[in-house]
C-alpha cells in the first residue's frame, strides 16, 4: 500500500476561505437554530450527531476532513503519510507533530500530554465511551514530546487515521477531565456542558436539550477568526419550522438538517431570503432490527438486553421479509426529491467502498408474503401471522419529525400487507437522540423491535464505522447504556471480518473486504435495512456568507470562516 500526501489533502490552501476579515468579532452576532436540542457537548458520552455538531466550533481534533474527504491538518502540522514518515513503514505507528501556537481557550497551552489523555479518559477500562471503536487496535498513546504524539498499534494499521480526526475524536483539555475518568466520566456536569476547547468559540452558557451561548475564543490561533463575536446554537422545535425561522421569517441565519417535504422547501426557499445546500456523503436513513427482547414484561436492567433474544426478529426470514416489503423508491419521492437516493447499502461512498446493491429497490410483497409463510408463520383471522404463539406484532420508533411519520406510516401500512402488525411511536429528537441513561426512550436503549434513524460516519474509510457491530460495542446497563451496537448483534463471524479488515493493507482488498461486511448487515442477513442515501440539507440567510456544508464531518465545520454578507 502507498498512501499519497495527495491523497490525503494536507490541503492547507483550500480554495473555500473567504476573504480575511477585518478583526475577530467583528461581524457581530449569529444565529443557529438545531431542532434536535443538544443534552451535553461530550462526544465521547454521546454518538449524536447533534452533540457532535455543537461541540465542533469548541473542541477539535489533530485533522479534519473537506467536504470531498480530504484530510486536512487541524490541531496537527500535518498530515502523518508513509511519504513524510510520519506514518511508520511497518503501519504499526503514526506520529503526530502539534502545532506550536495553539492555547486552550482559558489560555493554557495545549499539549501532546492532553492527546494523551483523551485517549486514557476514552479507554478506561470503567468507562462507557461511545467512540471506543475510533481506538480499536491502539495499543499505546504516547508524548514523544510536547508537540509531537505517537499512536502505537498492537497490528499493522492500514487506516490510521480514524483515531484524533473528525468530530467524533475531539481533544480534551487534561487539566478540566482529569476527575472524570471511568465510572466518574457522566457525573462531571461542567465539564460535558461546558468544555474548555481550542476552537473559534468558547461556551458561555449550556441548557441541556435547549440552547448554547458561544463567544469567540480570544485565544484562537487564527487572530483576525471568528467574524462573529458571539454565537447562539437554539435547540428544538421541527425541521420544518426550522426551515421558515431561516427561509421566510428570518429569524435565524442557519438551520440545520433541513429535513424537509421537497415542495415545502420549494415554497420556503422562493421567498427569496435565503437557500438550500446540500451535500451528499455518507448519511443513511435506515431501520435497525433488534436482536434482544424489548419486553416491557421483563425486570428492568434485562430489557434489551442480549440476556433474552429477541422472539422473532431473531429469524432472518422475518428481517428479509420486512425489507422486501417496502418501496424505497417512493419513500424517496415523498421525502426527499432530489436530496435522497433509495439505497441498500449501509455504506453507500465513497463509490470505492460502495458495494451498489439493487436488491432491495423493487417492493416484493408478495415474496415477502411467501417467504413468511414458507418460514412457518401463518396469517391468523385478524391477518397478522403468528409461529408457536408469537405474533408478529412490532414497535416501531423513530424521532418526531414529519418526514419520519410518514414514513412510518407508509411502512406500517406495507407491512399489514405482509401479516406484520405494527405499532408507531415517535420521541422528541431530544429524548430519542439523547444520552441519559436513565431515559426509556434513547436509541441507544432501544426498548422497540425496529427503529430509524440516520448518521454517517466521517472521512472516508468506513473500519471504524462498520466496527460499531462487533460483540464488545453492545450497550446495556453494564456499560451505562454506552456503546454503537444498538442492534446487539454478536458474532463471532463479523468479529472476524472486522478484525481481518484491521489487518488488510491492499487497497483492494480492503475495499472488497468492506463491501462483503456491508452485504452481511444488510442484503445477506437484514440486521440494518437501509432506506434512503440521504444529502445533508440545511438552509441558511442571504446575509451569511462561507457557508459551505459537510457531509463527511461536522455540517458547520468551518464555522470559523463565516461571516456577515454586506
Amino acid at each position: 500500500m502507498k498512501l499519497k500526501s495527495a491523497l490525503l489533502g494536507a490541503a492547507a490552501s483550500l480554495v473555500f476561505a473567504p476573504a480575511a476579515f477585518a478583526e475577530r468579532g467583528a461581524d457581530g452576532h449569529v444565529n443557529v437554530l438545531y431542532w434536535q436540542a443538544p443534552s451535553l457537548m461530550n462526544p465521547y458520552l454521546s454518538g449524536g450527531t447533534k452533540e457532535l455538531e455543537v461541540a465542533s466550533p469548541v473542541i477539535e481534533p489533530l485533522a479534519r476532513f473537506s467536504p470531498t474527504g480530504e484530510m486536512i491538518p487541524h490541531l496537527a502540522e500535518e498530515i502523518p503519510t508513509l511519504d513524510n514518515g510520519g506514518f511508520a513503514a511497518d503501519l504499526k505507528s503514526i506520529t503526530w507533530k502539534l502545532k506550536k501556537d495553539v492555547k486552550w481557550n482559558d489560555g493554557s497551552d495545549f499539549t501532546a500530554d492532553d492527546v494523551v489523555f483523551t485517549w486514557q479518559y476514552c479507554t478506561h477500562p470503567e468507562g462507557g465511551c461511545a467512540q471506543l471503536s475510533k481506538f480499536h487496535g491502539v495499543e499505546k498513546v504516547e508524548a514523544v514530546d510536547a508537540h509531537t504524539v505517537k499512536v502505537s498499534f498492537a497490528e499493522p494499521k492500514p487506516y490510521p487515521y480514524a483515531t484524533f480526526s473528525g468530530p467524533m475524536q475531539p481533544i480534551l483539555q487534561k487539566k478540566q477531565f482529569e476527575n472524570c475518568l471511568g465510572t466518574a466520566a457522566p457525573t462531571c456536569t461542567e465539564q460535558n456542558f461546558k468544555p474548555i476547547g481550542t476552537g473559534p468559540f468558547k461556551v458561555v452558557d449550556f441548557k441541556t436539550n435547549d440552547v448554547v451561548q458561544y463567544e469567540a475564543n480570544p485565544y484562537f490561533r487564527e487572530a483576525d477568526k471568528p467574524a462573529f463575536a458571539t454565537m447562539t446554537i437554539k435547540g428544538g422545535g421541527d425541521p420544518e419550522a426550522a426551515a421558515r425561522a431561516v427561509l421566510e421569517t428570518g429569524e435565524f441565519d442557519y438551520a440545520w438538517n433541513a429535513m424537509v417535504a421537497p415542495e415545502v422547501l420549494a415554497q420556503m426557499t422562493a421567498a427569496g431570503k435565503g437557500k438550500a445546500v446540500v451535500s451528499f456523503g455518507t448519511l443513511v436513513e435506515r431501520i435497525m432490527t433488534n436482536m434482544t427482547n424489548p419486553s416491557s414484561q421483563l425486570p428492568e436492567g434485562e430489557r434489551a438486553t442480549v440476556k433474552h433474544p429477541h422472539p422473532f426478529m431473531t429469524n432472518p426470514a422475518v428481517r428479509k421479509a420486512l425489507s422486501m416489503a417496502i418501496d424505497r423508491e417512493l419513500l424517496v419521492e415523498v421525502g426527499y426529491g432530489e436530496t435522497g437516493k433509495p439505497t441498500c447499502d449501509f455504506v453507500p461512498a465513497p463509490e470505492a467502498y460502495a458495494a451498489n446493491n439493487t436488491s432491495c429497490l423493487k417492493q416484493d410483497i408478495e415474496g415477502a408474503n411467501a417467504l413468511l409463510e414458507e418460514a412457518g408463520y401463518v396469517k391468523g383471522a385478524d391477518g397478522i401471522r403468528a409461529k408457536d404463539g408469537v405474533r408478529l406484532s412490532i414497535l416501531y420508533q423513530t424521532s418526531t419529525n414529519a418526514v419520519r411519520q410518514d414514513f412510518q406510516s407508509m411502512i406500517k401500512d406495507w407491512w399489514a400487507e405482509i401479516g406484520v402488525e405494527t405499532e408507531l411511536k415517535n420521541v422528541a429528537g431530544a429524548v430519542y437522540f439523547g444520552s441519559d441513561p436513565g431515559s426509556p426512550d434513547t436509541l441507544v436503549k432501544f426498548y422497540a423491535d425496529v427503529e430509524m434513524y440516520a448518521n454517517n460516519f466521517d472521512g472516508t474509510d468506513p473500519a471504524a464505522y462498520l466496527a460499531d457491530f462487533t460483540c464488545e460495542k453492545v450497550p446495556g446497563p453494564d456499560t451505562g447504556w454506552q456503546g454503537p451496537n444498538y442492534n446487539r448483534i454478536c458474532s463471532e463471524d463479523y468479529d472476524a471480518m472486522i478484525n481481518e479488515l484491521n489487518r488488510t493493507a491492499d487497497p483492494a482488498a480492503r475495499q472488497a473486504l468492506a463491501k462483503k461486511i456491508n452485504n452481511w448487515l444488510t442484503v445477506d442477513n437484514n440486521h440494518i435495512i437501509p432506506l434512503v442515501h440521504r444529502g445533508a440539507v440545511a438552509v441558511h440567510g442571504n446575509s451569511l456568507g462561507g457557508v459551505i456544508l459537510n457531509s463527511v464531518d461536522a455540517s458547520i465545520w468551518n464555522v470559523k470562516d463565516w461571516h456577515r454578507v454586506k
